[in-house]
């Protein structure tokens, strides 16, 4: 087999596999374009399961400078992730700022407030009783 049909069925491969675990919301879902948004601009780095992405470390040992949080299990509300987007993330390290802006930004921003955190651990809650003596 030639060189370049070898190619021409390696790329066809990876394209195949691409999208397989992509956004599993509606496309009549108002979340959706802030989903797309999300997995264009910020899948490399986070993992959200919604979308399909995978960007965040598993393991410490694993970890590269530009993991960001996993939004599987750390919540977010509106005006956290606008304040990331503007300014970077909330250490300014690594994320760039500013990466989206406007209606792309807030997009983004309801999306992540209603779509993450929805697999973080739920600790139960136990009611104590004080003693007065």
């Amino acid at each position: 087999m030639s060189v370049v049909a070898l190619t021409l069925l390696a790329v066809a491969g990876g394209l195949s596999a691409c999208g397989t675990q992509g956004i599993s919301l509606s496309k009549s879902n108002p979340d959706y374009r802030g989903a797309v948004l999300f997995r264009d601009h910020c899948s490399g780095c986070h993992t959200l399961a919604v979308v399909g992405a995978e960007g965040s470390a598993t393991s410490i040992k694993d970890r590269v400078k530009t993991n960001g949080p996993n939004f599987n299990i750390r919540k977010e509300n509106v005006q956290q992730v606008l304040y990331a987007i503007r300014n970077g993330g909330f250490s300014g390290a690594i994320m760039p700022e500013k990466m989206v802006v406007g209606d792309d930004a807030m997009d983004i921003a309801k999306f992540l407030a209603a779509y993450s955190g929805l697999q973080a651990q739920k600790v139960p809650s136990v009611n104590i009783t004080l003693s007065t003596k």
